[in-house]
């Protein structure tokens, strides 16, 4: 008889992007702390200070998972550069952290990626993963959804997303008054996210409109200085990393029933 000498397997790369919620550490999934414990590595995205180096305080996704992760696993990663202009110098910081956390794939075997909000939902995990796939395309790619902001700000507000048959839209404000208008008037629910460098435009739209009574604002939830108030009281800048719900209007106990 003949022996078939038999291949080592190949080891199985894994990258898993890990929602992590808006930045209050309570609201972490079960199933997302046990996916950061059991990667070899955490990789938290931060911000690069104006020299290019990374900034020395923690950002969001850093301060929440340093409750669950030894700080010894974590790798610090400038990935949310303030380059949202620039195309090319977006894509160079993309190239890089691709390269570094498929370098560590190639030396641990498994990497957890820390996002803020959820990894499907305006995440730079996408970025990352796209640019890991092309360098590495045997590495296995999952997610862990998380809490996003706008789940967060509708339970501190005691706000209702959506009823019977209504719909919400989902949008970032980055570009202006003229994707809320669209949104206000096709959706029953709106709700917008990185609005702080536009937010006068953004009022002026909801008083335009008549829906401002009804529309509520969310800043920093879960952190230290939270700001959660009806959008109308907003008075002067807000931070970028803003929420606001336009809800949908209800008149009657289950009106909205299809």
């Amino acid at each position: 008889m003949t022996t078939v000498p038999t291949t080592p397997a190949t080891p199985t790369m894994r990258l898993t992007g890990v929602g992590v919620g808006p930045g209050d550490p309570e609201l972490v999934t079960v199933k997302g702390v046990n996916a950061l414990r059991a990667a070899a590595v955490v990789v938290v995205p931060v911000m690069a200070a104006a020299d290019g180096e990374p900034m020395a305080e923690p950002g969001r996704a850093e301060a929440t998972v340093r409750h669950y992760v030894d700080r010894s696993r974590l790798v610090r990663l400038v990935f949310a550069l303030n380059e949202r202009t620039d195309r090319s110098r977006r894509e160079a910081a993309w190239d890089a952290a691709g390269a570094r956390v498929a370098e560590l794939l190639r030396t641990h075997g498994t990497v957890a990626f820390a996002t803020i909000g959820d990894p499907n939902v305006y995440s730079t995990f996408t970025y990352l993963a796209q640019t890991v796939r092309a360098r590495r395309p045997e590495t296995v790619v999952e997610t862990v959804p998380g809490i996003t902001a706008m789940q967060d700000l509708a339970a501190r507000s005691g706000t209702v997303l959506t009823e019977g048959g209504e719909s919400l839209a989902l949008l970032p404000l980055t570009a202006g008054r003229d994707g809320l208008r669209a949104a206000l008037a096709a959706h029953e629910t709106v709700v917008a996210y990185k609005f702080g460098a536009v937010a006068d435009e953004v009022l002026d739209v909801l008083k335009e409109s008549g829906r401002i009574d009804d529309a509520v604002y969310g800043a920093r939830l879960g952190l230290p200085g939270e700001d959660v108030r009806p959008a109308r009281d907003l008075d002067g800048p807000v931070p970028y990393l803003s929420t606001l719900i336009v809800p949908g209007r209800r008149t009657t106990r289950g009106g909205k029933l299809s």
